[in-house]
C-alpha cells in the first residue's frame, strides 16, 4: 500500500491539505556513510514525528500506545535528505479508516520548505489497534474512529 500521487500536497489545492505537522530533529547518529538520513533512522523519525499527533494525553488515541502494532509500511525517497536539512518538518495525515486499522501517511521535507515543495520522503504506515491481554486485534472505539476520520482525506 503506498500514497497515491492525487494525495501528496503538492498536488492538492491548498484548502485540501489536511494534515498534521510535526518536526522533528536529525541526529548526527541518523545519517549513514553517504551523508544522507539511514533507511532505519528515517523509519523512527516517522515514529517520533506521529507520536506527539495521536498518542499524547488527551488524545481519542491516546489509549493506542498500549496496544497497536505496524502491520504495514511504505517509504518512497524522492530527495535526499541531511543532517542540516533538520530540524524536519513531517505532514502527516490519515488516508484511511477501517474496523481495526488505520493509514498514517507522511510527507517529509527539509526545515522551511513550503508545502508546494515536493517531499523528499513519501510514507504510509498502517496501524492496527491489538488488545496486549487478549493477544488479538480489537476493533478501534468510536471516538478513536471519529478522531481518526476527522483527520482524514476524501
Amino acid at each position: 500500500m503506498s500514497v497515491p500521487d492525487a494525495h501528496l500536497s503538492d498536488k492538492r489545492p491548498e484548502t485540501e491539505r489536511v494534515g498534521f505537522h510535526a518536526t522533528v530533529d536529525v541526529r548526527w547518529s541518523d545519517m549513514d556513510v553517504y551523508q544522507h538520513i539511514n533507511h532505519a533512522r528515517m523509519v523512527t523519525l516517522l515514529e517520533e514525528a506521529r507520536i506527539p499527533w495521536l498518542l499524547v494525553d488527551g488524545r481519542p488515541t491516546a489509549n493506542l500506545r498500549h496496544g497497536a502494532v505496524i502491520a504495514d509500511l511504505h517509504v518512497k525517497y524522492r530527495g535526499q535528505l541531511r543532517h542540516e536539512d533538520g530540524p524536519l518538518d513531517v505532514f502527516m495525515w490519515i488516508d484511511s479508516v477501517r474496523a481495526v486499522d488505520f493509514v498514517v501517511g507522511y510527507e517529509v521535507r527539509a526545515r522551511g520548505a513550503s508545502l508546494d515543495t515536493p517531499a523528499a520522503v513519501v510514507a504510509s504506515t498502517q496501524i492496527a489497534a491489538f488488545d496486549i491481554d487478549a493477544q488479538r486485534l480489537r476493533r478501534l472505539t468510536p471516538e478513536e474512529r471519529e478522531f481518526l476520520v476527522s483527520w482524514q482525506r476524501v
